[in-house]
């Protein structure tokens, strides 16, 4: 028999406390030799728990599940850095030809890792997404908001492939862990693998209810889109050069009509409330730009003086005790 395919597997971990023993429980399984209904062998070399320094007691889980399993290696960031971050310093520790992102709620199922390397393998992928084949366990209003943020950011970005986004993902071991050496703080971690992979594909799965509920708040969520979008490219620097054409034309269509009228003298042109309408839109317009750009340079910014993605600790943050 060849050698095993070595898989990798990166679980950020925010507040995992509750979960992460039944996760971490099902994936042990996969730490002997497994073959996939093509034939391929493969085996779970190592499992990455990333502590984001959550307010519960992830660490102390994450330690007896690394005193438990000789495959569980945690990685202990100096703060709370988010999930795409911990995700990517995961990715930068990981060994496996391929390396698998999981949450830590337990609703992505480990049983399809197989028929997604089978995907990858029969295709020559370099990324395949999870996809999910029945609505996420979120919530209805999550669900359209996540629904609508895809949209938008494919209509901005012009790449079909923002449809799959999630945060079940197998990616070729060496474009991971290269995107992760080498991304900018404030990277979204699916917009890298857009930058990076040419070959991007799906695999049907069937996500679990959560065993627990949702750190993320909407306002989270909105931080997620956010950065999304200003990741995305230019593209939306160019919609500000639009919105200005737009207000230049409003603004001439207006003046005309204005002129027009008053050369006519048909209607006296008393100003004040076309002034005090015309003021308003173009200044929203104008800080709504000089906002967008703002996030932009503040990107550059964190850039430039080299603000770091993560940055790795050789022990746990611990969360503060309440006294």
């Amino acid at each position: 028999m060849t050698n095993p395919i070595q898989i990798s597997i990166v679980i950020p971990v925010y507040q995992g406390e509750k979960t992460l023993p039944k996760l971490v429980g099902e994936l042990i399984a996969y730490s002997q030799v497994q073959m996939t209904k093509l034939g391929n062998p493969y085996i779970i070399n190592d499992i990455i728990l990333v502590h984001d320094c959550g307010f519960d007691r992830s660490d102390k889980v994450i330690e007896e599940l690394s005193e438990l399993y000789s495959v569980v290696r945690p990685l202990w960031l100096s703060k709370n850095f988010g999930q795409h971050p911990a995700t990517m310093a995961g990715m930068a520790s990981a060994t496996g030809d391929w390396i698998v992102t999981l949450d830590e709620d337990g609703q992505q199922d480990p049983t399809f890792i197989a028929g997604m390397l089978d995907e990858a393998l029969s295709n020559s992928l370099q990324v395949v997404y999870a996809l999910p084949t029945n609505p996420p366990p979120h919530g209805f209003l999550r669900n359209i908001f996540s629904v609508l943020a895809k949209s938008i950011f494919q209509k901005l970005s012009g790449n079909v492939m923002s449809k799959y986004f999630n945060s079940f993902r197998m990616i070729d071991g060496e474009i991971a862990r290269t995107l992760a050496a080498y991304s900018g703080n404030g990277i979204y971690l699916d917009v890298g693998l857009l930058w990076v992979s040419s070959r991007i594909g799906s695999f049907p799965v069937v996500l679990r209810d959560e065993d627990r509920p949702s750190g993320y708040s909407y306002g989270k969520l909105m931080s997620h889109f956010w950065r999304l979008i200003l990741t995305s490219g230019t593209r939306p620097l160019r919609l500000i050069t639009l919105l200005g054409f737009f207000s230049l034309m409003i603004a001439f269509i207006t003046s005309i009509i204005a002129l027009y009228d008053k050369i006519l003298g048909n209607v006296p042109v008393q100003g004040w409330t076309s002034l005090f309408i015309i003021v308003s839109f173009f200044s929203g317009a104008i800080m709504l730009s000089l906002g967008i750009v703002a996030e932009y340079l503040a990107i550059t910014m964190s850039i430039a003086m080299g603000k770091p993605l993560y940055v790795i600790a050789t022990k746990p943050s611990r969360p503060q005790q309440n006294t």
